[in-house]
């Protein structure tokens, strides 16, 4: 029998002021007013269809992404709030999320969003360096990175993240560390730090930019996690660095193979059904698509395989530093451990994997090589 795993929610906002050369997210330009009113209708009821297959679950995190969740007014978020209320959805103390562009940042629009119930930003800076601001593409500047963030404290959100990409066109190590410094000095309490990469069908894909070489990327990526351990973040996911106990609950349950409903335009969802089954939703990518009724809410609904659910698991939980323990991966897969042993044993050999006290976990050469650790598992 399978464990009911923790339900999260997903929310897509799918506009954005303008499109980034790097992003290949469903984000559309706002090239007109944003129908704000109709989507957040669509949206509660894509969410009222979904969870009936929740068997009653309540929600312990929402996260709203985009796209550019914060171009929406406070109103929007305490509708959907209300609506999830009302349906009993919710943990008294979950987390709820939005990620915020700083070129969207007001003071009485922040303190709308604290007011309408949502207790954590993610705030995308990216860069504090003008230079690399322009060349992703962004509409803010190192300014209005910086206002966004004392904006978001004076709002009254104490719980935020820093979101900042490193390995940038022609970006030296001092720069990624001049990134790093100045997003420490405000104290967020979790930081997202991840290295850029090229991905099809974006600007940045059909006219590739000049990257830093190896050499400069290993040392961008060694010297910036020792200045985030002494900052006191622990490094708790490839790209995820935070305070003591202040860790992305939402993450953390994709990491760990839990259940996500996912609302909106190409929004996806994942989740286990009484039968023992586990299902993947995907909702239809255009936003006139999503909004108009005749087609209907669901693009794709397939079932995840047997044979799929062990590299699923692992392709999510092994991106944990603590990585993942037998009885994880027996009540979430429904498979036994026995299924995957002849390749953890390889790896474990090869120093790649450890195997203590039934807890399985990357070493240091592991977690370094994390693809190469997956690729046995194919």
């Amino acid at each position: 029998m399978l464990a009911q795993p923790p339900l999260g929610l997903y929310i897509h906002i799918p506009w954005c002021i303008r499109k980034c050369p790097y992003c290949d997210f469903n984000s559309h330009e706002a090239k007109s007013e944003i129908p704000e009113h109709d989507y957040v209708t669509r949206l509660l009821t894509d969410f009222d269809h979904d969870y009936q297959f929740a068997a009653n679950r309540k929600i312990e995190s929402i996260f709203i992404g985009g796209g550019t969740p914060s171009l929406f007014s406070a109103n929007a978020y305490t509708r959907i709030l209300d609506h999830l209320e009302k349906r009993s959805a919710l943990e008294k103390d979950l987390e709820i999320t939005l990620e915020a562009n700083p070129g969207t940042a007001e003071a009485t629009k922040f303190r709308g969003f604290r007011e309408a119930g949502i207790n954590r930003l993610s705030i995308g800076i990216q860069s504090f360096a003008e230079k690399h601001l322009r060349v992703l593409g962004r509409v803010h500047d190192s300014n209005q990175a910086k206002a966004a963030i004392e904006i978001a404290v004076q709002s009254g959100f104490s719980n935020f993240n820093v979101d900042l990409m490193h390995g940038l066109p022609d970006q030296t190590e001092a720069d990624a560390m001049n990134d790093l410094e100045t997003a420490i000095a405000f104290s967020p309490s979790h930081l997202s730090w991840y290295q850029l990469t090229i991905e099809p069908n974006t600007e940045f894909f059909s006219k590739p930019p000049r990257l830093p070489d190896d050499d400069v990327l290993s040392d961008i990526q060694l010297t910036g996690e020792r200045l985030l351990a002494a900052g006191g973040y622990g490094h708790y996911e490839v790209s995820a660095f935070s305070k003591p106990g202040c860790q992305s609950k939402h993450n953390l349950n994709y990491w760990k193979f839990g259940d996500y409903i996912g609302i909106g335009a190409g929004a996806h969802g994942k989740l286990t059904l009484p039968d023992n089954s586990i299902i993947r939703l995907r909702k239809h990518k255009q936003p006139k698509h999503y909004l108009a009724n005749d087609h209907g809410l669901i693009a794709e609904k397939v079932n995840v395989s047997l044979d799929e659910r062990p590299l699923e698991f692992l392709m999510n939980a092994l991106r944990l530093r603590q990585g993942f323990s037998i009885q994880d991966f027996e009540q979430t897969t429904g498979l036994p451990f026995e299924t995957i042993r002849k390749p953890i044993d390889s790896l474990i050999k090869g120093k790649l994997l450890s195997l203590e006290l039934s807890q399985v976990k990357t070493t240091d050469s592991g977690w370094r090589y994390l693809n190469s650790v997956l690729e046995a598992f194919l």
